[in-house]
């Protein structure tokens, strides 16, 4: 009889699958359903990411009726040994643009004595697909969300309706104590933010309404893809829901991007960059990353995803520009600290968004673009409760006071600011003159 392997990375759900589907036609129904617990992938995740995915795992195997096969080890020796003993003809993938991914996927393809077959990508339109007049791609992303829209992609597709998951020999799986993971979880986490999404365009920037989908979390692993969530958006007539497509759209530029510039996960997309003068990490940035630099909003931000392995997107850039432009330290080393502590850390979208906040990126903020996190705080935390649930040192204060505690007595416990925010303004400005 014959069997076909799927082998699952960032696509940990059963519906909306086209390489599942296609496993199942070329298996004649017959699929060993199979993942390869990386330790390269695996040591370099943190706490967070490795307790999420050994949650979705589990969600996963569940639904396959306990036969998802999880192998430890390098990919490129375990998927064409389970190859060779399952005896398939092909194995199924959805298609990896990371730089990582599209190496390892290679080197399993010239180890297999079979098939490789690469079906759909954990994006609406896979990267290199947007392009302008001239065949190119885009370094702007207004122009590639134009294009982006009238390219369209297609409809969601059903899970499979008949499967038989074959048996093999499988390691344990990682245990976690992760709830609100898997497939499941995902679909009924969004069905419940479609009801609020047309607030989005109202409140996206507000961390103390916590009017954010999270849905960042179930799309790094694949436990929902984006067609799904883009087709419901489009029965919805909202600003907020077109608002939030656009960010879908944001998401997919900046995986095109590291698709055709793979340095740039940890190098500057604008050359010139590589002459900007930074500092090293000291206890400066060993300040920022305990949530303990004197700046509030910085430090809610911090500690909330020290806490929770998450933070609100509007004050992910507010740390970020801290870290930047008024500690001068690379971005790169917050990149890291992203990476390791995000529950929903993923490569494209992390190292790009901070070279958009750092300057040095494509359709990057102005370098000149330095945020004040006072005035951020004050903004968009106006009554003070998003700092006031982080930082408990700051709950006696009420209102706006908790963004400025020096001006109210102060607070036991909590630091005096570490830099003066307007003389580090300027040397950030200065030494981005000395680079121009």
């Amino acid at each position: 009889m014959n069997t076909s392997i799927m082998w699952f990375r960032r696509d940990l759900r059963l519906a909306d699958n086209p390489a599942l589907l296609d496993a199942v036609t070329a298996g004649d129904g017959r699929v060993l359903g199979l993942f390869v617990l990386d330790p390269l992938l695996w040591d370099r995740s943190g706490d967070r990411r490795r307790g999420h995915l050994a949650a979705s795992l589990r969600s996963l195997s569940a639904a396959m009726n306990g036969r998802l096969v999880v192998r430890t080890g390098d990919p490129a020796a375990v998927v064409p040994a389970v190859a060779a003993e399952a005896d398939v003809a092909s194995v199924h993938i959805a298609a990896d643009y990371a730089p990582y991914g599209e190496r390892r996927d290679q080197e399993v393809e010239g180890a297999l004595s079979c098939l490789l077959v690469r079906t759909g990508s954990p994006y609406a339109i896979a990267p290199g697909r947007v392009r302008n007049q001239q065949g190119n791609s885009y370094l702007v992303f207004t122009p590639y969300f134009k294009a982006w829209q009238a390219h369209g992609w297609r409809g969601p597709v059903a899970a499979p309706s008949k499967v038989t998951w074959v048996r093999a020999d499988s390691d344990e799986l990682p245990d976690s104590d992760v709830d609100g993971a898997g497939e499941q979880a995902a679909l009924k986490q969004w069905h419940a933010y479609l009801d609020t999404v047309r607030e989005y365009a109202d409140h996206r920037d507000r961390p103390d309404l916590d009017s954010t989908s999270r849905m960042s979390i179930p799309l790094k692993y694949g436990e929902i893809h984006p067609r799904t969530m883009l087709s419901e958006l489009s029965r919805l007539r909202s600003d907020g829901a077109q608002a939030y497509a656009r960010e879908l759209a944001w998401r997919e530029f900046c995986a095109d991007l590291l698709a055709r510039n793979p340095d740039a996960a940890w190098k500057p997309l604008r050359s010139e960059f590589e002459r900007m003068q930074y500092d090293e990490p000291d206890e400066q940035f060993d300040a920022w990353c305990a949530g303990r630099t004197g700046f509030p909003l910085v430090d809610a931000g911090m500690r909330q995803l020290a806490e929770s392995g998450f933070m609100h997107n509007r004050v992910r850039m507010v740390v970020a520009s801290f870290l930047v432009k008024d500690l001068h330290i690379h971005w790169k080393h917050g990149a890291r600290w992203f990476m390791q502590s995000l529950r929903d850390g993923d490569i494209a979208s992390n190292s790009l968004n901070w070279q958009w906040v750092a300057g040095c990126g494509a359709d990057a903020s102005p370098y000149f673009r330095v945020f004040n996190p006072v005035g951020q705080g004050l903004k968009f935390d106006p009554d003070g409760a998003y700092v006031r649930r982080w930082v408990p040192q700051l709950r006696h204060l009420d209102g706006k006071a908790a963004h400025e505690p020096w001006k109210h007595g102060g607070a036991e416990g909590y630091p005096e600011p570490i830099v003066d925010h307007a003389e580090a303004r300027l040397e950030a400005l200065r030494r981005y003159e000395a680079i121009r």
